[in-house]
């Protein structure tokens, strides 16, 4: 009898141990996800500010370089 009691406990114990190993795995799941959302957000927002920059230099140089083509129109020839 003792050794069927200390089967059983055996076995519970085993499942409870299986029990909280899956709950812990779908908490690092949950969380892996979030972090991966979060990257991915962060990803984009930094793309997003690269492009906007990268416009804003095209054009002050675009603009830099048509004053400095009219300052060389401008200036009489000797």
């Amino acid at each position: 009898m003792k050794k069927l009691a200390l089967s059983l406990v055996l076995v519970a114990s085993v499942a409870f141990v299986s029990c909280k190993d899956t709950n812990k795995e779908a908490e690092v799941e949950a969380t892996a996800n979030e972090a991966i959302e979060n990257v991915e957000e962060t990803a984009t927002e930094a793309t997003e500010a690269i492009e906007e920059t990268a416009t804003e230099a095209t054009e002050a140089v675009e603009a830099t370089a048509t004053e400095a083509t009219e300052a060389v129109e401008e200036t009489p020839a000797n």
